[in-house]
């Protein structure tokens, strides 16, 4: 008799293998395991069976019925992967943007104050500094502190800075300046240093043609021995003649700023004549380098920084620095 129920299990099996829809699974399934199937049957013959036979078959009935359950659930899986596949195929939407043959495209391409920190970089990279970057949220140290500004000192507060809710009050903010990398770079690193450090710095500024509450800096820092004034001078004449050409001069103005000592800023001359003023430049104040853990008596530097954004407003000739965040791509398709 069990034979015949296993034969039956073997049957069952390659009938679901070869099913061709879940009807015809479910077909199998109420005929071998329904409740007037053949193994509900069998089943409830068992008990016309002597003790001593009824237990071995028993265990041979349920392997036979294990199987075809094994087999339903398979041909369930099977089918149901098909069904997705078909019905995802059914419903598949064509996306694709045709164009007619003689469509010319164009190529995008970074913006033009992304441009201008790209060259920035490779000028000074050639004269043989390295970029540093650091984070755009910093503490009041590494803001004003460590670069001699103090909470009691005037000048701090002119950064119209954009404080914020975090830690102790007027303690963190967004940088007024790449200068805190230039701290953090000292603080980490032994002289001789020659870096520069472009990135994004906020200001309670309002937006006008000339400012923008969120722009982009350059600074750069040189930390060596016997550093002077005039490597200062001929660092900046020769940035300026390898971004603007040969026919651009530099020259320098006395100045103030906490963290340097002598201060100057430096301007760039104009086809009509006139002197426009770039940025702003200075030996490095001997407390900024005390500060950090160099020590002033052995080492020297000059540091210096401009905004890019300006920069590049002077670069291609812009009435309106507010033309660079308003995204008109007839404006920025120029560059």
């Amino acid at each position: 008799m069990m034979e015949g129920y296993e034969q039956a299990a073997a049957d069952a099996a390659e009938r679901l293998a070869s099913a061709a829809d879940l009807d015809a699974v479910a077909d199998v399934e109420r005929e071998m395991l329904g409740r007037r199937s053949t193994f509900t049957e069998a089943k409830r013959r068992l008990g016309d069976l002597d003790p001593g036979e009824r237990a071995a078959a028993g265990r041979r009935l349920n392997a036979a019925r294990e199987r075809v359950e094994a087999s339903v659930a398979a041909a369930r899986a099977r089918l149901s992967a098909s069904g997705r596949a078909d019905r995802y195929a059914a419903e598949r939407l064509d996306l694709t943007e045709r164009l007619p043959r003689t469509t010319v495209l164009r190529r995008g391409h970074f913006h033009p104050v992304t441009q201008a920190r790209d060259r920035l970089e490779d000028v000074f990279v050639g004269m043989g500094y390295t970029v540093a970057e650091g984070p755009e949220v910093e503490s009041a140290w590494y803001n004003f502190e460590a670069l001699n500004i103090p909470d009691w000192h005037p000048a701090r507060g002119s950064f119209d800075t954009i404080f914020v809710n975090l830690g102790e009050s007027e303690e963190v903010m967004l940088r007024s300046h790449t200068s805190p990398v230039q701290i953090r770079v000292m603080e980490n690193r032994k002289p001789p240093i020659y870096i520069v450090a472009p990135g994004r710095t906020f200001r309670a500024d309002t937006a006008d043609a000339t400012h923008l509450p969120a722009f982009n800096q350059i600074e750069g820092l040189a930390v060596d021995r016997n550093i002077t004034m005039g490597d200062l001078a001929g660092t900046i004449d020769e940035f300026v003649r390898a971004f603007f050409g040969g026919e651009v001069k530099s020259r320098l103005r006395p100045s103030y700023f906490p963290f340097t000592e002598p201060s100057a800023e430096f301007d760039i001359s104009r086809p009509d004549g006139s002197w426009l003023e770039l940025g702003g430049c200075g030996m490095v104040h001997p407390n900024v380098l005390s500060n950090c853990g160099i020590d002033p008596e052995e080492w020297q530097g000059f540091a210096f920084g401009f905004g890019i954004d300006r920069l590049a407003v002077m670069r291609h000739e812009i009435d309106d620095i507010r033309e660079f965040v308003n995204n008109d791509v007839r404006f920025l398709s120029q560059f």
